[in-house]
């Protein structure tokens, strides 16, 4: 599990000095666009040569049922985004720590499990308006590859396709729209299954630093062990304190029997 860590580690460092090394700097600066927060993906990129560092500070998610309660904590969720060309962008993500507690409701057994997370690799290609601005929207290719352990690693390989569109309403608002088709990998740890949904989100200014967004989503999940419909709602807040920095926190809630019960996070994330 080290090895994976200083593996990916390696990879940011590497990716982050080829695009500051590369001089490719946007003559006019882009606003700044987060993946962070919230349920769905943005459609913006990052402009060619910036690198953009994403942190989940924490992330706490709870799940009940009548049998057993399963909370899980993530900490380090690192997301670095480097700008590729004008409308591209290239992303690697992994998580530096999970722990997962199941209670037994009934016997009182408890049973803990702590890892590291999978490494995930993406290319975002914006098709219009890669700053975001107006109609913009983009598709977004990824992988996972299996290297996190039993906590919260998914045990093999698994990629999908992302489809973010988003909207500019005017007088502050925003509409975003996320389609998504996963070959998500089975319950059982071995081979893949179909996954898909959609994200739909309305984003409001709070203030003159603060922003806010509310989100509703459906993931059908169709794994040999079970279907499921997991069905969320979401409200996320973010406070902008310069122009290359970020801090938010947010709130998902799940719908329905398939979904985790409750899941609050916490981030930052840095624009360089």
């Amino acid at each position: 599990m080290r090895g994976l860590g200083g593996l990916c580690l390696a990879s940011v460092v590497l990716l982050a000095a080829l695009a500051i090394g590369s001089g490719a700097r946007a003559q006019e600066e882009r606003e700044f666009c987060a993946d962070r927060p919230g349920i769905g993906t943005p459609a913006c990129t990052m402009a060619p040569g910036r690198v953009q560092v994403e942190l989940g500070l924490g992330d706490w998610t709870r799940e009940k049922d009548a049998a057993a309660r399963t909370d899980s904590v993530e900490l380090g969720e690192a997301l670095v985004r480097v700008g590729v060309t004008g409308s591209m962008e290239a992303q690697i993500g992994w998580t530096a720590f999970g722990h997962v507690r199941e209670k037994d409701r009934i016997t009182g057994a408890v049973t803990k499990d702590s890892g590291v997370g999978d490494v995930t690799l993406a290319i975002r290609q914006n098709l219009r308006n890669p700053d975001g601005s107006g109609f913009s929207v983009a598709v977004m290719p990824y992988v996972t590859l299996p290297g996190g352990g039993t906590a919260i690693g998914a045990g093999d390989w698994g990629a999908g396709l992302l489809l973010p569109m988003s909207f500019d309403l005017g007088s502050g608002l925003s509409l975003e729209v996320m389609g998504e088709m996963d070959a998500a990998v089975d319950e059982d740890r071995d081979g893949r299954h179909p996954a898909y949904g959609g994200v739909l989100g309305l984003g409001f200014d709070v203030g003159e630093a603060v922003s806010a967004m509310v989100e509703a989503s459906v993931l059908r999940d169709e794994d040999p062990a079970g279907h499921a419909t997991e069905a969320l709602a979401g409200l996320s807040l973010t406070w902008q304190p310069s122009d290359a920095m970020q801090i938010d926190i947010g709130l998902n809630a799940g719908l329905n029997r398939d979904s985790p019960d409750s899941e609050v996070y916490l981030g930052i994330s840095r624009r360089f």
